[in-house]
């Protein structure tokens, strides 16, 4: 490796993860030519020594498991070496569509080894999404659960299919027993080194704004480049580690395999047949989880219970996926004393900016860029300022970028130029912390002033009846467009007059004259699989719609509101 190698690299960030401005200035990324992070660091370094014996993998409710790293070491082999046995060859695609089972860990690590493209899938894909995947993605081979075999009828017969969680005795034609892979030698051999640069991952993105793209990761980008997210999660070895996502989404991977093995910290996963707050902290609590990361709606719902009533092991916790709002945080602050710290990254990339441990928060910021990576803001003349869309310099390019976006030919356009964008907008202040103010294709104007979205939001989700909100233009006669919101209401909350005067009372007091809210209609959001809001589709009603909606309230509604 030039200049450190990975477990040189990843000790520092260790070392300095409460000096930001060390790490910084010190951190240089490995540049590996041969890289097979299964093998030379999962196999090599923690399923040996100290950590062998450590868990590697807790999982609670459904599937229960406890795998030590020495265990999932031998288990992904036996795998690796039985999906060889069927015909899985290095560069191969394989779907992985699993949830938080064990052997989703397992046919990971073991694709790894091979050298096979994993292309990770959630469970809630219907038919046609997965015969798009399999199209697009060229997939030889598919790893699903029992209950979700059917799905793949009627597509391509030569695609290897292999089913976990089969029942005894069962045998449907077409289809392999995943339990017998486990049948397989324990001793893995690779059939040539790994090259860095091969690809690993092809992941879908979520599609907020149009059809999923297709972004392809090596065997750097997401496991040498996930040492940023592991140093902004501020995990430990011999830490427990939480992350609330679902598999087949880039975050999942981000914190449910690189960076808390990147760490040497366990991997816990609260399994649910239905998402139970309170069961969520009950398990936190009883297996001593000491780092949390969840997504906002995770933390909305988390702050509906009493926090300090569960008496917790947890020295960090952290929010990705969208930007947190402040309201969140204080409430989190005010029952366990820890501050929630925000990170910003893309499937794209692995983490970018974020709060990391030891650091000043500043309410609202999401930090600041992390170890490894540039960050420039440029204007519609890319200009450098202190307002503009988020730039990676290229110059050299970040370890945790990811090869670049694949055609449906197969083909991969290489990333050029001396930036690449990440599509969304910020603000920097005068000690280069980053604040978010929006997609650049959310970002609006009425009366000709600027409308940042998520500023808007941020104040309504502070009002107790609002659980969600997505703020958006519509069309109107004077200003051309006013901010218009979409509002997800508490439970036990009406959809009323009352109701939504109540809460244009509420931004009037906290926000300036051009950013008020001046419609308000109540339902759900419109989301995408993975669970992002997808604004675009609310523009798009809005901008069609001739007339007022019969569920819309508007200001004007309100003599008193003057």
């Amino acid at each position: 490796m030039n200049e450190m190698d990975f477990k040189a690299a990843r000790d520092f960030l260790l070392a300095q993860r409460c000096d930001h401005d060390a790490a910084c200035a010190g951190f240089t990324w490995p540049a590996p030519e041969r890289f097979n992070w299964a093998l030379d660091w999962f196999d090599a370094e923690l399923a040996r020594g100290a950590s062998a014996d450590a868990p590697a993998l807790i999982i609670t409710g459904e599937g229960a498991a406890r795998l030590s790293f020495a265990e999932l070491s031998e288990r992904s082999s036996r795998i690796a070496n039985g999906l060889r046995a069927l015909g899985v060859r290095r560069g191969d695609r394989l779907l992985l569509m699993l949830g938080n089972v064990a052997p989703l860990w397992e046919t990971m690590l073991a694709a790894m080894k091979l050298g096979a493209v994993v292309i990770p899938a959630t469970t809630q894909l219907t038919a046609t999404d997965i015969a798009d995947r399999i199209a697009r993605g060229g997939v030889r081979h598919v790893v699903t659960a029992v209950a979700d075999a059917a799905k793949f009828a009627g597509l391509d017969p030569s695609i290897t299919r292999i089913a976990t969680g089969a029942p005894p005795g069962w045998n449907d034609p077409g289809w392999h027993d995943f339990a017998a892979l486990r049948e397989a030698p324990a001793a893995f051999v690779a059939d040539a080194p790994t090259r860095a640069g091969d690809p690993l991952l092809l992941y879908f993105t979520s599609g907020t704004t149009a059809r999923p793209k297709l972004v392809r990761h090596s065997h750097a980008s997401y496991p040498i480049g996930h040492l940023s997210t592991m140093y902004w999660l501020g995990l430990l070895p011999g830490d427990v580690h939480l992350n609330v996502s679902s598999p087949g989404w880039a975050k999942h991977a981000w914190s449910c395999v690189f960076a808390p093995w990147n760490a040497g910290a366990s991997v816990f996963i609260a399994n649910q047949p239905r998402f139970s707050a309170r069961g969520l902290l009950d398990a936190i609590a009883a297996h001593g989880v000491t780092t949390l990361c969840a997504p906002p709606t995770v933390w909305r719902m988390l702050i509906q219970e009493d926090l300090g009533a569960w008496r917790t092991a947890l020295r960090e916790v952290c929010a990705a996926g969208e930007p947190l709002n402040p309201e969140v945080i204080g409430r989190v602050r005010a029952a366990w004393g820890l501050t929630i710290r925000d990170g910003y990254g893309q499937t794209e990339t692995t983490a970018q900016i974020g709060n990391p441990p030891g650091q000043a928060v500043k309410p609202g910021s999401m930090g600041r860029p992390l170890p490894g990576y540039r960050i420039r803001l440029l204007d519609a003349e890319d200009r450098d300022g202190g307002e503009g869309a988020v730039c990676l310099a290229l110059d050299p390019p970040p370890a945790g970028l990811m090869l670049g976006y694949q055609d449906d030919d197969g083909t991969i356009a290489p990333l050029a130029g001396p930036i690449y964008r990440t599509g969304d907008v910020a603000a920097r202040d005068e000690d280069g912390y980053l604040t978010y103010v929006g997609r650049a294709d959310d970002i609006f104007k009425a009366s000709d002033y600027r409308i940042s979205p998520f500023e808007l939001e941020s104040v309504l989700i502070e009002h107790p009846a609002v659980v969600e909100a997505a703020v958006v233009p519509a069309p109107d006669p004077l200003r051309l467009a006013v901010p218009k919101a979409y509002v997800t209401l508490a439970a036990e909350t009406p959809a009323t007059g009352a109701t939504a005067l109540a809460i244009f009372h509420h931004v009037r007091a906290r926000l300036a004259p051009f950013q008020r809210v001046r419609r308000i209609e109540f339902g759900p959001l419109p989301k995408t699989i993975s669970g992002k809001i997808r604004r675009v589709e609310l523009r798009r009603a809005e901008a069609a719609r001739g007339a007022r909606s019969a569920d819309e309230f508007r200001e004007e509604d309100f003599p008193e509101l003057g």
